[in-house]
């Protein structure tokens, strides 16, 4: 999507970023050269679409991934900030990403061979109750064949139709991951969880492998085939722009996992690396990069 992020002075600055694709910058950063980061949804083929395109190609992301459709273009979204927490104004209606399961041979052959496939609350909530299923069932078919899959839970209430809508798509979104990346605070205000632990079993009987829970500045509780432990939150001196928190967090979870760290190992990275970004404005953030 096209951010508007506030830089202040009633300036707003703009970007390309949105809860997958962030995961996907953070990840290219994070992972080995050799390793390729794709990413797969629609955009338009007008001049905004093509300038995201190349801006993707430009940060390293493999765009072979994304389709093409004439009649639309790519979402926008303003982020406003009030002492350091974020609210979204959103503009989607001709977002081409609502299409991304209207064509299931094009997204099977997304799918095929992929090592990790990563998508969110928002990926199913932009789409029609069919087309969840429909994507949902093309993400099983690719866990059943190898690949592992993640799902950030990654709650926005006001895209989905009904709260009762909303509690079924999260659950049929965990029924096909293996990793399920839930925050506690969402969680709590879509299901009423009055502790983790709530969250952690409900994702268990969805199937999930590895539920780590996020919760906010806390310490996190993670769950394995090990077990149930509790990782003290990392330390942060201010917090500027909670955006992209989460989805930097899965980035540097799964890189982790990826590059054969535990699971510990690879919460701690993720919390690290979460607790540098909020210290600046935006959901991209090169600076914590630069200079090796």
């Amino acid at each position: 999507m096209v951010e508007m992020a506030d830089a202040g002075g009633g300036l707003y600055r703009r970007g390309f970023a949105g809860d997958t694709f962030n995961t996907a910058w953070y990840a290219r950063r994070l992972l080995p050269e050799e390793w390729s980061v794709g990413y797969g949804s629609c955009i338009g083929t007008d001049a905004v679409s093509a300038e995201m395109c190349a801006f993707m190609e430009g940060e390293g992301i493999d765009t072979s991934a994304l389709r093409r459709l004439e009649d639309r273009t790519v979402g926008l979204y303003m982020i406003s900030l009030e002492n350091g927490e974020r609210s979204f104004s959103y503009w989607r209606s001709q977002s081409a990403a609502r299409a991304l399961a209207d064509d299931p041979a094009w997204l099977a052959d997304v799918l095929a061979g992929r090592d990790i496939l990563y998508f969110s609350g928002i990926t199913l909530a932009i789409l029609s109750a069919e087309a969840r299923r429909v994507l949902c069932d093309a993400l099983g078919r690719a866990r059943a064949g190898g690949a592992l899959v993640a799902f950030d839970t990654n709650l926005r209430e006001r895209l989905w139709e009904t709260p009762e809508a909303m509690r079924e798509g999260l659950t049929m979104g965990a029924s096909v991951a293996d990793v399920v990346l839930p925050s506690f605070d969402e969680e709590q205000r879509a299901f009423g969880d009055s502790a983790p632990k709530e969250t952690i079993a409900r994702y268990r009987a969805c199937g999930a492998k590895i539920v780590p829970v996020k919760n906010g500045g806390g310490d996190l509780t993670l769950w394995d085939d090990k077990g149930t432990r509790t990782l003290p939150a990392a330390r942060f001196e201010s917090v500027v722009d909670t955006t992209a928190a989460g989805d930097s967090f899965g980035a540097a979870f799964l890189a982790g996992m990826a590059a054969g760290r535990s699971v510990d190992d690879a919460a701690r990275g993720a919390m690290e690396l979460a607790a540098r970004v909020i210290q600046f404005r935006g959901a991209l953030v090169p600076e914590i990069f630069e200079g090796g």
